[in-house]
């Protein structure tokens, strides 16, 4: 199979998806080259708050309005660290920039600015990351366990979690309730 590049994509899973970690999700892809895959969940809040989080890591979260929002399910791979995917990029100590547009940073730098008000303009903190070897997404895309579609930074940091899916799905022209978990090949 050809290689070709789902950086800044999202992956919509298939309703015969039945991994409970990836059913009906949503998942930002940061990476996709010939030696594999990684993306982050994107639509599964957890009960932890960004106030919460920045507690835990005894750092000041001084906006106020930033207490609440919800920290992010981001995938199965390394649940103990935190992914920040942010808007506009910038420069951290460690971020994969990802098409020019959007960067997944792991460094507590970005935190840190976050806590001072002088982090990126649009956060969104995750527990985790999903991962694919050499081959593997391709293998599960020739399977029908995803669709995938162009990504959008309006869905990733403007829309709630519960609206990113259909939103996604509506890019497609398609409702989610509409697809069928049975799949066919021409």
């Amino acid at each position: 199979m050809s290689q070709f590049d789902l950086s800044h994509h999202f992956l919509i899973a298939m309703p015969a998806m039945t991994d409970p970690v990836f059913a009906k999700s949503l998942t930002y892809v940061c990476e996709h080259n010939e030696q594999g895959a990684l993306g982050i969940v994107v639509n599964r809040p957890i009960s932890l708050t960004l106030g919460e989080l920045f507690a835990q890591i005894k750092l000041p979260l001084n906006p106020a309005e930033l207490e609440n929002l919800p920290v992010h399910f981001g995938g199965p791979v390394q649940t103990d660290r935190g992914f920040v995917l942010h808007e506009p990029a910038g420069e951290w100590q460690s971020t994969l920039l990802v098409k020019g547009r959007v960067g997944m940073t792991t460094s507590r730098d970005v935190l840190e600015a976050v806590g001072q008000g002088k982090g990126p303009k649009n956060i969104l903190v995750t527990l985790g990351y999903a991962g694919w070897e050499q081959g593997q997404l391709e293998h599960e895309l020739s399977q029908n366990a995803w669709l995938s579609v162009p990504a959008s930074e309006h869905i990733l940091f403007d829309l709630p979690a519960e609206e990113r899916l259909p939103a996604a799905m509506s890019i497609l022209g398609v409702d989610y309730a509409t697809l069928s978990a049975d799949s066919g090949h021409a």
